[in-house]
């Protein structure tokens, strides 16, 4: 278990849901919205360069509607560029996952991991997000590593 701190986040944006394959296409395009535009370079007031994919306001559970935010954690929302939001997380209590290897299949794998044991993990449904470290770069191959973190009760 892991108890993570407060966390501000500047970045892009979608509402999608995992019914019939719609996150795979949908968040395929953020990512590829986020390369494109070369959003991490117009955030400003940046901790890190580690990026955030966060999953938040579930509608319900993993199978129902969720937003999804790609992004960097920042010091300040003082300053949101326009086409980019700003929102503030919570700190509370982690269970972390590492997925390992060629991405985004071991990220893919991960999550049908979760989804499966989703009872036991007794998530919460407030964000859970993955960090994407210096161990992520594709250029790792399949010793690729992602951090996935799922907020417990």
């Amino acid at each position: 278990m892991e108890n993570i701190e407060n966390f501000i986040i500047i970045g892009i944006s979608t509402e999608t849901t995992n019914e019939n394959g719609k996150s795979a296409e949908d968040l395929g395009k953020l990512w590829e919205q986020f390369y494109a535009e070369n959003i991490s370079n117009q955030i400003p007031n940046k901790i890190s360069d580690e990026i955030y994919s966060i999953y938040t306001d579930y509608e319900t559970d993993y199978r129902g509607k969720y937003t999804s935010i790609i992004g960097l954690k920042v010091n300040s929302l003082d300053k949101i560029p326009n086409g980019l939001i700003g929102r503030k997380f919570k700190g509370g209590k982690y269970r972390k996952f590492v997925a390992k290897g060629q991405m985004p299949n071991a990220i893919m794998k991960t999550w049908q991991e979760i989804w499966k044991n989703d009872e036991e993990l007794n998530r919460k449904y407030t964000y859970d997000f993955e960090v994407y470290g210096q161990k992520s770069c594709h250029t790792n191959g399949k010793n690729a590593e992602v951090e996935v973190f799922i907020a417990t009760e």
